[in-house]
């Protein structure tokens, strides 16, 4: 069988910024993406079907025996056995949304549904649908993908004398990793720590939490529950319900709550995003979808970034942030709750136009610094998201 996440219209939409440099499933939620986490539970390599721009990176390999899954979809054993029982030319469908479809065709996005027939799925399945899902779905995730990483492995063991864990049973760490006079408190999730992550001394963990490959948590850190870090990210000061997605830092103190962070982003010092507002009230978020701020239904929402996005020390964000992809942000007071991509300035001085060579420069060098290039498929990504928003200016 040939498994293949492909991305529905409207929920890739939906989940932009993230989605403007890779498919729905590209997403981190938990430990693994959702891609990775379907290449466990099956056991196979997947393929994505998704917008154009971006097939050369991720490719789309079609057979004459598929079962497309919706990349919003995360898998458990009720949902993978409703799918893996599907007819040629049927579709799962929950709600409104389609989970997955079997044929023999080789589809194009975005896919036109009318085609298939409909079966009911029976499980509820967790379904990323929103920006606020990433997170509010971050700390069962963990769990669950604890359970799919460590099922019938060993741990190892945490050697300094100095270090407090309560509930050592929940805990597992891989090979490599360093941790020194830590507390680590997993009584009411998992705590994973990742090959040659480093947790240095003072740092506070509380469970459900992730720390993955090469991640460094700072010292004297506080890493509240819900909480990722994504391979080679480093965090430090306060961060809780959060997800950093991949080579990405907040490696100074400032708090970061219920938000989401792209790869390759920065946070200087001092950083800080509000999570709550004043008057409790429900927080708005921008809409790729409307263009225009809608209601989240949420009471705690932070801040979303988008890939390669960076902001200056003590920037400050307000509740329900949405950045795009690539932007320098810098300056006094509160920024903007939407800030475009390719985006250069802040709202206390305005905004220009971020050079597409300029930002280009930028992300090599901070790509140097990881010893990572950026591959020509990337390139041609920025391009076309840049040529996108300029277009908009």
């Amino acid at each position: 069988m040939n498994y293949i996440a492909f991305d529905d219209f409207q929920l890739r939409n939906q989940l932009k910024p993230f989605t403007f440099t890779k498919p729905v499933a590209g997403i981190r939620c938990g430990i693994l993406t959702i891609g990775q986490k379907w290449e466990k539970v099956l056991g196979v390599k997947i393929s994505y079907l998704t917008e154009q721009y971006l097939q050369e990176k991720f490719t789309h390999i079609s057979t004459d025996n598929n079962i497309y899954i919706n990349g919003s979809v995360c898998p458990d054993s009720k949902i993978l056995t409703e799918i893996q029982q599907l007819n040629e030319g049927e579709r799962l469908i929950a709600g409104d949304i389609t989970i997955a479809i079997k044929t023999t065709k080789t589809l194009n996005f975005p896919i036109d549904y009318r085609q298939f027939n409909d079966k009911k799925a029976v499980a509820q399945p967790t379904i990323i649908q929103n920006l606020p899902d990433i997170y509010l779905k971050n700390g069962e995730q963990i769990k669950a993908d604890f359970t799919l990483i460590t099922k019938d492995r060993a741990s190892q063991t945490i050697q300094d004398p100095f270090t407090r864990v309560y509930a050592p049973e929940n805990v597992f760490v891989e090979e490599g990793a360093s941790i020194k006079a830590v507390i680590i408190n997993a009584e009411n999730g998992p705590v994973y720590i990742g090959k040659n992550a480093t947790i240095h001394e003072g740092a506070i963990i509380i469970g459900p939490f992730s720390a993955d490959e090469g991640s460094i948590v700072a010292w004297g850190s506080k890493m509240r529950a819900n909480t990722t870090l994504g391979p080679f990210c480093r965090a430090g000061g306060e961060v809780g319900n959060s997800i950093l997605s991949a080579y990405s830092n907040k490696a100074h103190d400032g708090f970061l709550g219920n938000s989401v962070i792209g790869e390759w982003c920065n946070l200087g010092a001092n950083t800080n995003n509000s999570n709550l507002k004043n008057d409790y009230s429900d927080v708005k978020l921008y809409s790729y979808v409307t263009n225009q701020l809608e209601k989240s239904g949420e009471l705690f929402c932070g801040l979303f970034m988008g890939d390669y996005t960076k902001a200056g020390i003590s920037t400050m964000f307000n509740t329900g942030t949405v950045a795009g992809v690539s932007s320098n942000i810098f300056g006094a007071g509160f920024q903007d709750k939407h800030v475009r991509s390719f985006k250069w300035g802040g709202a206390d001085s305005g905004y220009a136009l971020y050079r597409f060579d300029k930002a280009i420069h930028v992300i090599k060098e901070t790509m140097k610094r990881r010893d990572k290039q950026l591959t020509n498929a990337d390139l041609q990504i920025l391009q076309h998201i840049h040529d996108t928003e300029s277009s908009i200016w």
